[in-house]
This record gives structure tokens, sequence and C-alpha cells, in this order.
């Protein structure tokens, strides 16, 4: 928890900011390849791209806070964390309208691209995941689980290719949006515990 060393708080507010433009970068890669292709499982994984680097964002700005803000900051985040499920089911009801898989190489690259993303955003923020509660916590569950659903979309690429079938980037994007929602409560259950010590 904070307050850490100066050279310690440094190094967390570097490490945030980039993995923030990291995230930036990558949603405006993923979103466009995902509109191209009709990937219902990569514009869920763009959506999340941008969404980490909102969180990333907030955090830089909230670290200096008070511990009840911090915490209140931690529950505004986990909501924050359930908005790529939401964006997934308009993805969802559009794909279902016309069900044609994507192009499977193009998904699997882009899939691979974000993992790669995602393995050094995860190591960035690795050592800081407990320095901060809430806040750290999600950012590094953010690139955690997204590192995982980005296996899952390599994959997927793979099975499209061999079945010529809609679902298998329909199942992924469903599971994405379904680990999010386990890390928002993970991360709101953390906030809340801080909030109730911070007031205490």
């Amino acid at each position: 928890m904070f307050p850490l060393p100066g050279s310690a708080a440094t190094a967390l507010h570097r490490a945030v900011r980039l993995v923030a433009l990291l995230n930036l970068a990558y949603f405006g890669v993923e979103f466009a390849v995902a509109l191209a292709i009709g990937s219902v499982s990569l514009f869920a994984d763009s959506i999340d791209f941008l969404e980490d680097a909102s969180v990333n964002l907030l955090i830089v700005l909230a670290l200096g806070w008070s511990p009840v803000a911090r915490a209140r900051m931690g529950m505004l985040l986990a909501v924050i964390l359930l908005l790529p499920a939401l964006a997934l089911l308009w993805a969802l009801w559009r794909k279902l309208q016309l069900p044609l898989p994507p192009a499977p190489l193009p998904l699997s690259a882009t899939g691979l691209g974000a993992l790669g993303v995602n393995l050094v955003c995860a190591g960035l923020l690795v050592r800081f995941r407990h320095h901060a509660g809430s806040l750290t916590c999600a950012a590094f569950l953010s690139a955690r689980n997204d590192a995982f659903a980005n296996v899952a979309i390599v994959l997927a690429g793979g099975v499209t290719a061999w079945t010529s079938s809609v679902w298998p980037d329909v199942v992924v994007g469903l599971g994405i949006a379904a680990m999010n929602a386990d890390a928002a409560r993970e991360v709101w259950t953390a906030a809340h515990g801080e909030h109730r010590r911070a007031r205490a």
C-alpha cells in the first residue's frame, strides 16, 4: 500500500503511463482489424484495450490521493471493467444478424500482437500489483486477463480456419466478457474493503 519511497513511486507512475499508451495504441490497431474482418472477439478485446488505457490514466491521477479517495476510485474502476461486456453484447447482436466467420489469419495475427502487448504490460505492472491496493490490482488483473484472452483469440483463428464457423469467434468474445466481469468483482471487493478500513 502507499506511501511508496520516492523512487518506487516514480517507477510506478512511469510504468502505469507506459501501459496506458501501449493500450491506447493497440486499441486503434485491433479496432480497425475487428471492423475490417467482422470479428466479435477482436471487437470486444479492442474495447478492452481502450478501457485499460482509461483505467491506467485514472490510476496515474489517483495514486497520490487519500486512502478513502483511492478506494472510491477503485470501485469506479470496477464498474469501468464491465464496459467491454456491454460493448460485446452490441457486437454479438450485429454478428448474429449476419453470421459470417472472420478471416482466420488476420484474427490470429492480431490476437498474437495483442498478446505481446499485454505480456509487456503485465510485466511492467507485476511488481507493483500490491502497492496501491485496488488501483494497481485493477491494472494488473486487466493485463493478465487480456493475455489469456489473446491466447484464446489466436486459437479461435485456427479453429475458424478449420471449421469455417462463426462460433469460435463468438465463444471467445463471450469468454472475454466473463473474465472482465470476474476481474470487476475482484477489484470491487478489494476496493470496498479498503474503503471500509479507511473510514474506520
